[in-house]
């Protein structure tokens, strides 16, 4: 697992994350991510490194979604990768976050 800083501003950042997203990181990932939510005003995350997710990411990225809110940040995640579009369907929760997934022909069927 690893965080990129792809692109920083004074009130923006963009973050990209490579690797998995899982109970064995997500303590990690999650002080990291909630450092840049305590010092920007949008904050947008490129997941699509991203080889796996389990439930601990998917309780992070809601998590996330959650403090941003609470904190007036504007939070955006983009170009969600084929393990993360996987797991939001399973879970019915592709649109709790509002943000676009572009499907990519290369993937296999879902």
């Amino acid at each position: 697992m690893a965080i990129e800083v792809k692109q920083q501003q004074p009130d923006s950042v963009h973050l990209v994350i490579d690797g998995e997203v899982s109970i064995y990181n997500v303590s990690e990932l999650k002080q990291a991510l909630s450092n840049y939510l305590d010092t920007v005003k949008e904050m947008q995350i490129d997941l699509a490194g991203v080889a796996e997710i389990d439930g601990a990411g998917v309780q992070l990225l809601m998590f996330l979604k959650q403090e941003a809110a609470a904190k007036r940040v504007e939070l955006s995640l983009a170009r969600h990768s084929e393990a993360v579009v996987e797991v939001l369907e399973l879970l019915n929760l592709s649109t709790h976050f509002g943000d676009p997934i572009v499907i990519s022909a290369d993937w296999k069927s879902l």
